[in-house]
C-alpha cells in the first residue's frame, strides 16, 4: 500500500530520483537533543512520517541506535520499504556518553575513516541494522585527512555494482573534492549545513560550493535547516534547553553569541506574523498563521528546486507543521529583508558545530 499522502516531489540530482521536496531527519530520534522517546513513540512517528508522505528519510552510522530503529520498522512494514527512499552515511564512528540532569549532555567522541575498507565495512553493518538489502543514497559523512577521495568513490562505486546503494552522496566537502569525486562517478546529492545562520555554501568561505553543485547538477540536502532549532522561535536562551541537550554545548547558543543571533529570528519572526497557509480542504479554518519554522523552511525551499531541507523533530505536531512549509510562499522583498539583515550582523555568531570541524574538507591528491 503506498502512503495515503504525497508531497511535492523534484528530482534528486539531474540523473537522480524524483523524492519530496521536504525530507525527515531521524538523527534526534536518537542522540544529540535531550530525552530520547520511547521505542513505541518513535515508531508511531516513523509511521505518521509515512501517511504524510514524508518518506525521504535520512539516518547514519552514527547516530545512536537510528539505523535499528529504521530497520524495526521495517520489519514491521516490509511492503512499504519501497515508499522510503532511505539517506544514510558512514565514516564516522562515534562513542556517546549517557547523558543525565547531574552530568549534563551526552559527550560524543568520534572518528573519521573515509577509507575505502571502511566503506566496504561500514556499509554491511548498516545493511543489517537497517534489515534491507540496498541503500537508497549513501554518503560519505566525512572526509578524513589520508585518503584521496578518487578511492573513496572507487569503493562506493563498487557498492553500486553488487546492488547494495543506488546512489552516492557527500556530505561537509569542498568543491574540489566534490570535482574530484564526481569525475570517477557522478554524486547525486551533498549534503551541508544551509539555512539563514549558515549561507557559506554560497560564498568563498564554503567554497562556493552551491555554485559547484549546480554546475555539475548536483542536489543540496540541507541538515539542521532550522538552525537547531534556534530559528523556530521556541528558545530563546540556554535555560529553554533541556540539561541532557547537545545544543547547550554548541557555541552559537552560547549566551553571547545566542543574543546576537536571535536578532535574525525576530525577523523571521515579524515576517511570519504577517503570513497566512492557505486553508486545507478538510479543515473549517479558513487560514492559519505561518509559523518561523515553516517561514525558514519555506525561504530554502525558495532558494531553488535543487535544495531539500531534511528537518527532524520527535514531535508529530512538529512534523506536520514543518510539512506546512511546503504551502508558504517567499517574496522576493522578504528574501531580501532576511538576507540584509544576516549582512547587518555579518552572520552568525560563534561556530555552528562542536569537534567536527572539517567542513568543506579537502582531501590529499591521488
Amino acid at each position: 500500500m503506498a502512503p495515503p499522502q504525497t508531497l511535492p516531489i523534484s528530482q534528486l540530482g539531474k540523473d537522480g530520483p524524483r523524492v519530496p521536496r521536504l525530507g525527515f531527519g531521524l538523527m534526534g530520534l536518537s542522540i544529540a537533543y535531550g530525552p530520547v522517546p520511547s521505542e513505541q513513540d518513535r515508531l508511531a512517528l516513523l509511521d505518521h512520517a509515512w501517511s504524510l508522505g514524508a518518506t525521504f528519510w535520512d539516518t547514519a552510522q552514527m547516530y545512536g541506535d537510528s539505523e535499528e530503529l529504521v530497520g524495526k520498522w521495517f520489519r514491521l512494514h516490509p511492503e512499504r520499504r519501497s515508499d522510503i527512499f532511505l539517506a544514510t552515511k558512514f565514516a564516522i564512528r562515534s562513542t556517546v556518553s549517557a547523558a543525565s540532569p547531574s552530568s549534563g549532555p551526552a559527550r560524543i567522541s568520534w572518528t573519521i575513516d573515509s577509507s575505502p575498507e571502511e566503506c566496504r565495512t561500514a556499509c554491511a553493518e548498516s545493511l543489517q541494522r537497517l534489515g534491507t538489502d540496498y541503500i537508497d543514497l549513501y554518503y560519505v559523512h566525512r572526509f578524513d585527512k589520508t585518503t584521496p577521495v578518487e578511492k573513496t568513490v572507487e569503493a562506493m562505486v563498487e557498492l553500486k555494482e553488487q546492488g547494495k546503494i543506488r546512489h552516492l552522496g557527500f556530505s561537509e566537502c569542498s568543491s574540489s573534492t566534490l570535482r574530484r569525486g564526481y569525475a570517477v562517478h557522478p554524486i547525486t546529492a551533498v549534503q551541508i549545513e544551509y539555512h539563514p545562520w549558515a549561507l557559506e555554501i554560497e560564498s568563498d568561505a564554503g567554497t562556493n560550493l552551491l555554485a559547484t553543485c549546480r554546475e555539475l547538477g548536483v542536489a543540496v540536502v540541507s541538515y539542521s535547516p532550522l538552525g537547531r532549532g534556534a530559528l523556530t522561535g521556541r528558545f530563546k536562551s540556554l535555560t529553554d534547553l533541556d540539561p541532557t541537550d547537545l545544543r547547550t554545548q554548541l557555541p552559537r547558543f552560547h549566551q553571547d553569541n545566542f543574543s546576537q543571533n536571535l536578532r535574525l529570528v525576530q525577523v523571521i519572526e515579524e515576517i511570519a506574523a504577517s503570513k497566512t497557509l492557505p486553508a486545507s480542504s478538510s479543515s473549517q479554518i479558513t487560514s492559519t498563521q505561518v509559523t518561523p519554522a515553516q517561514l525558514t523552511l519555506a525561504w530554502l525551499l525558495s532558494q531553488g528546486p535543487d535544495i531539500f531541507p531534511i528537518p527532524g523533530t520527535k514531535s508529530p505536531h512538529y512534523l506536520e507543521q514543518n510539512l506546512g512549509a511546503l504551502k508558504v510562499t517567499i517574496t522576493p522583498d522578504e528574501d531580501a529583508r532576511i538576507r540584509a539583515v544576516i549582512k547587518e550582523l555579518g552572520g552568525a555568531a560563534g561556530y555552528r558545530t562542536i569537534g567536527l570541524t572539517d567542513s568543506y574538507s579537502d582531501t590529499p591528491p591521488l
